[in-house]
């Protein structure tokens, strides 16, 4: 009986393909493709919108693509004084600079900002670290931050119901007191959204100032007893029992 031939793989946008085989996040593959520098078998695309064969021969500034790999995932403790970013216009250090040469091209899961430290995931999916981002996919982002000025816990329980500062509305935050000095306390923070600044926003909004934020989880992965500036791959295992059906499974390629 002759073997049917595999039906063709359904066509994905352009900013997807590359994603997924780590080129960048998907916004800054479309500012890319903006820009004129990709082309598909050879012929340019200016559309983010774009759909290709997500096997198909891809050149980013005349460089060839490589395929995509089975998704990877590594936890990262990001140093105080790191911006996430592959390029800053500022001139500032990156963590991408920083990271082991023998490391693939990867992206972040999120970002910390620049003097925020702490677990950052880092994949060489971009189409997995944007599902792992989304508030939707229901992980908890876990931080300990020291902060100055009066502590009114009756105030930090209130962040559980959600609120809204300058007109932004951050959802329901975990936020409990660890310890108090003459000094300064350290708080526990949790929240799911990952807002831009949120922890530091919603202290200054109970009149708090945050001197110190350290991520030590990020979903079911921890920071853990990882040294400052490491990096450690997850076993493939754990990723699988961790994400499971959000992983995308590998295409097998095409003759």
């Amino acid at each position: 009986m002759t073997k049917e031939p595999a039906p063709p793989a359904p066509e994905e946008r352009i900013a997807k393909v590359l994603a997924r085989r780590g080129v960048a996040s998907r916004r800054a593959a479309e500012a890319l493709i903006a820009q004129g520098r990709v082309a598909v078998e050879g012929t340019p695309v200016t559309s983010p919108a774009t759909k290709i064969d997500p096997d198909a021969a891809i050149t980013v500034d005349g460089v060839a693509v490589a395929d995509a790999e089975a998704p990877r995932l590594w936890r990262y403790h990001k140093p105080s004084g790191l911006v996430t970013t592959h390029r800053d216009p500022q001139g500032r250090p990156t963590v991408f600079e920083r990271l082991p040469e023998e490391l693939p091209r990867v992206v972040s899961v999120g970002r910390l900002d620049l003097t925020s430290e702490g677990l950052l995931l880092l994949t060489n999916d971009g189409g997995l670290a944007r599902t792992l981002e989304l508030p939707a996919t229901g992980w908890t982002r876990r931080y300990r931050a020291r902060v100055y000025g009066r502590i009114e816990e009756a105030a930090l329980a209130r962040l559980a119901e959600g609120v809204e500062v300058e007109g932004v509305r951050y959802g329901p935050v975990e936020a409990k007191l660890e310890r108090e000095t003459a000094s300064h306390a350290w708080l526990a923070i949790g929240l799911k959204e990952g807002k831009n600044r949120e922890v530091r926003r919603l202290m200054e909004h109970l009149g708090l100032k945050v001197t110190r934020l350290i991520r030590t989880a990020y979903g079911p992965f921890q920071l853990g007893g990882l040294p400052p500036g490491e990096v450690e791959e997850v076993k493939a295992r754990v990723l699988r029992d961790q994400l499971g059906g959000r992983l995308a499974p590998r295409k097998a390629k095409r003759q």
